[in-house]
């Protein structure tokens, strides 16, 4: 449909879904909505690292639980996460024996995994995949900015990573809700360079990818209960409402962003509030999907956002790409 979106002809269903986070997200206004919550950060591993491996173990074996499937019935993993060549998710499933596609869509992986799951499953080549992702705080802030002894303080417009992992269990049948559309985003750079302004870097791709698949679709944004980015924080949520109260169109009814609703930024010092591939896996596989099989919603949009830096860049005085790939969902196939 159009230049980026695909509506799928049997939408696959969400047959199982989890997470695991750390302790400060349990803390926020979502812990009713999270499968296990870890007080400890290290998950009583010996690293960070290891921690978040552990997390990605845990979030996938919840969710085949709940999906009633071993993971030898998985045709495909679709994952990744934020660390150097990807290494919290490939060491997390180097031992399952499970045909394994490694994403890196930094904070829009989740939505990057889900697509590609969902089109494996509708076009024929796997009857179940798994869309799975993760992030955590220590890993993140020692990679991406400064180890945490060094004691930097935090720019008002910074964001805190989540320190959690989410997964989706994909089958051809099943009771739904269901992924019946896809549009994949294009990068998107308006020369933003402050690494610790990811709303802002990001706010524009959320805005290209939206635009995209309302006029790929036909769909006005109020043909959706819920529309929700992630993880853009206050910020960027309220760029991209700007954004499109330029076009004259009001998004306040049923838009909202994970960044927004992982933390309670009164009680929480977030700063922005919430970030990292965990934050929108941790989101959608708890309080959206939670809320779709409960009837409060229907329809909802659900696009990922990411920043696509690294370390590198950054210290060279590169701009920050931005991508975000979205995915509709209906309880409805």
């Amino acid at each position: 449909m159009g230049t980026q979106t695909v509506r799928l002809a049997d939408p696959p269903s969400v047959t199982g879904s989890a997470n695991v986070v750390g302790k400060r997200e349990g803390e926020g206004p979502l812990r009713a909505n999270f499968d296990r919550i870890e007080q400890d950060s290290t998950f009583g591993e010996a690293s960070w690292e290891k921690a978040e491996s552990l997390m990605q173990k845990q979030a996938l074996a919840l969710a085949l639980d709940k999906a009633k499937l071993p993971a030898s019935a998985l045709h495909y993993i679709f994952a990744g996460d934020l660390l150097n060549q990807c290494i919290g998710t490939s060491f997390a499933l180097r031992e399952l024996g499970v045909a394994f596609f490694g994403l890196y869509g930094a904070c829009s992986t989740m939505a990057e995994s889900l697509s590609l799951a969902a089109m494996s499953i509708d076009g024929g080549f796997a009857d179940a995949a798994a869309a799975l992702t993760s992030s955590h705080f220590c890993t993140a802030e020692r990679q991406y900015r400064t180890p945490l002894e060094y004691g930097g303080q935090r720019t008002p417009t910074a964001q805190w990573t989540a320190t959690a992992a989410g997964a989706c269990i994909l089958t051809a049948a099943g009771p739904g809700p269901y992924v019946t559309h896809v549009t994949t985003g294009k990068i998107v750079d308006k020369g933003i360079k402050d690494a610790n302004n990811m709303g802002a870097a990001m706010a524009p791709a959320a805005y290209d990818t939206l635009c995209a698949h309302f006029a790929d679709t036909g769909f006005r944004p109020d043909d959706y209960d819920l529309i929700v980015t992630g993880d853009l924080g206050v910020l960027g949520k309220s760029i991209v409402l700007d954004f499109f109260h330029q076009d004259g169109k009001d998004l306040t009814g049923n838009y909202d962003d994970c960044g927004v609703l992982l933390y309670d930024a009164k009680k929480q010092d977030v700063h922005c509030g919430g970030s990292g591939c965990g934050c929108s896996a941790a989101v959608l596989t708890g309080y959206i999907l939670d809320g779709m099989c409960a009837g409060r919603w229907k329809r909802v949009l659900f696009a990922a956002t990411g920043a696509l830096l690294s370390p590198t860049s950054t210290q060279q005085g590169e701009s920050i790409p931005g991508i975000c790939h979205a995915v509709a969902l209906d309880v409805a196939k």
